[in-house]
């Protein structure tokens, strides 16, 4: 196995590839040294303020509706000490091991950007953990997307601190201690202003989005994929996806789903032999002839997601933040701000979830036209091999059914609520946290309903063959012979399904399904 290349955090905005490497690949992090040195510059700044009498928030004082009570020298570490521990509430299932190592890689761009006023050693041993591949458990529940992924973001404090509960590179359940000691690490005692640093941002619920960004760039050339499968198999025509007509409409992702649809399609036999004179029908359904409309407004649903991400990786969100300035005694300032409120990620989350929903509903639609015999051109009912006896795959459209009802509550949006907290000081908040774990399940949803419908157009697809005596385009070929390696059957009698549709669904989330096609066709937009 290669061993991933490390990330270098420090040298500009990490990006989405970085977060997805070291997030979901294991790949370990260095910090560049100008972003030691810009460390070490904001540093100076918190020290010199905490060496002032005048009370600074965040250095010399309490937090949120405590943020009037000054601290005095001698109680400060014990300040940070405890912000981490009571904020250190979470609560429910362990997130995923990527959702927490993507999170604890955006605090660490954070620190390094110079604005945040930790020592250089604490930022050093939360890249030594990603390095030594030791993830801190987090929880289910306790953020509200405001003042940062709180309670999230503590519970990776507490790990530094060398309390908690962490999972070890082999992935075994230890104190905090134990993980830290066994690697030759040793854990730090936060100072002024450290600790309330390294929980004050939108890290988890950007990491979330991130990841999210990267699966539904795969899933819609994915889903695109299906409805090629679908047009095909179901005696569609090609021509509503010409270039000129898309031209008309000129939205860009439109313009590369109705791309890759001609291309998966492009010599198809089975299209041909549809085509002349003889075909008598004008239109084909909306789930069909619609595909690139919806897919492609998904698509640019998701570039303005990208868009979103990349400003909030370009961002330094904590507060308060570091503003250097030599004019000021001691080099800078430290200014409360607004920039850890998550409005910006939490709205981009709830809109891809909208997307995702409505990518999901118009994939079960055009796989229910397979199993109707009213509408499936002359294929057998529900695909089956002795109708009556057989119920060929009537069920698999019900599982797609009952997903597709899931996401569509999933698309409801976590962004238009807020609950008051911290005695009514942060009086409003982005539930962004809650519409990143809604999303990850909507990614999921639509992932299997997609692997549903190509399972069954990939049958219907070789029932049309048959029956035509000709063989599919070589696309759309590519992909049916993938699924038959992976082990997912063709028409027959009646079998055990579900191992199947789990096979499909770990070809269509791995991304092996569509790099089978690629290979026979080239690479889809």
């Amino acid at each position: 196995m290669t061993t991933p290349v490390p990330v270098v955090v420090g040298t500009g905005p990490v990006s989405a590839a970085d977060l997805v490497a070291v997030a979901r690949h294991g790949a370990p992090v260095v910090l560049a040294s100008d972003a030691l040195a810009a460390v070490d510059r904001a540093r100076s700044v918190v020290e010199a303020l905490a060496a002032s009498p005048t009370p600074a928030y965040g250095v010399s004082t309490g937090f949120g509706a405590l943020a009037t009570r000054h601290i005095p020298a001698e109680q400060r570490r014990t300040l940070q000490r405890s912000l981490v521990r009571s904020h250190a509430a979470g609560s429910g299932p362990e997130v995923e091991r990527e959702v927490t190592r993507g999170l604890m890689l955006l605090r660490l761009s954070t620190l390094a950007t110079g604005r945040t006023g930790v020592r250089r050693d604490t930022a050093q041993l939360l890249a030594s953990l990603l390095a030594e591949g030791i993830t801190p458990v987090v929880h289910e529940h306790g953020s509200l997307g405001c003042s940062g992924d709180l309670a999230p973001l503590s519970h990776c404090a507490l790990a530094l601190m060398g309390e908690g509960t962490v999972r070890d590179a082999a992935g075994a359940l230890v104190p905090a201690s134990d993980a830290l000691a066994a690697v030759g690490l040793a854990p730090v005692e936060l100072a002024e202003k450290e600790g309330l640093a390294l929980i004050n941002g939108t890290d988890g619920m950007l990491a979330m989005l991130l990841l999210a960004i990267t699966d539904l760039q795969r899933l819609l050339r994915t889903a695109d994929l299906a409805a090629a499968m679908s047009v095909e198999a179901q005696l569609g025509t090609d021509r509503v996806f010409a270039a000129e007509l898309q031209a008309l409409r000129p939205h860009p992702g439109q313009a590369a789903s109705a791309a890759n649809l001609r291309r998966l399609l492009a010599d198809s036999p089975v299209v041909a032999s549809h085509r002349g004179p003889d075909c008598h029908r004008v239109q084909d359904a909306y789930s069909l002839r619609c595909s690139p409309q919806v897919h492609g407004a998904a698509r640019d649903t998701v570039d303005h997601a990208l868009a979103v991400a990349e400003r909030e990786l370009a961002s330094a969100v904590d507060n308060p933040v570091v503003l250097l300035d030599d004019t000021e005694p001691g080099g800078g300032r430290v200014e409360s701000n607004g920039n850890f409120h998550g409005a910006p990620v939490a709205y981009v989350l709830d809109f891809l979830a909208i997307a995702a929903a409505d990518v999901a509903g118009i994939s079960e639609r055009r796989t229910d036209r397979f199993l109707d015999r009213a509408r499936n051109h002359g294929l057998p009912p529900f695909l089956a091999d002795d109708p009556g006896v057989d119920s060929g795959l009537m069920i698999a459209q019900y599982t797609q059914a009952a997903i597709v009802s899931d996401l569509k509550r999933l698309a409801v949006p976590a962004s238009v609520d807020s609950i008051p907290s911290s005695a009514m000081q942060e009086d409003h908040v982005s539930m962004g946290w809650s519409a990143a774990r809604k999303l990850r399940r909507s990614v999921d949803g639509l992932t299997r309903v997609v692997a549903i419908e190509v399972m069954t157009a990939a049958r219907a697809l070789e029932l049309r063959c048959a029956a035509l005596g000709v063989e599919a385009a070589p696309g759309t070929r590519a992909a049916v012979a993938a699924l038959r390696s992976a082990g997912v059957g063709g028409p027959g009698p009646d079998r055990h399904l579900a191992p199947e549709i789990e096979a499909c669904v770990g070809l269509v989330a791995s991304g092996d399904l569509l790099d089978a096609v690629t290979r026979e066709i080239g690479e889809l937009q």
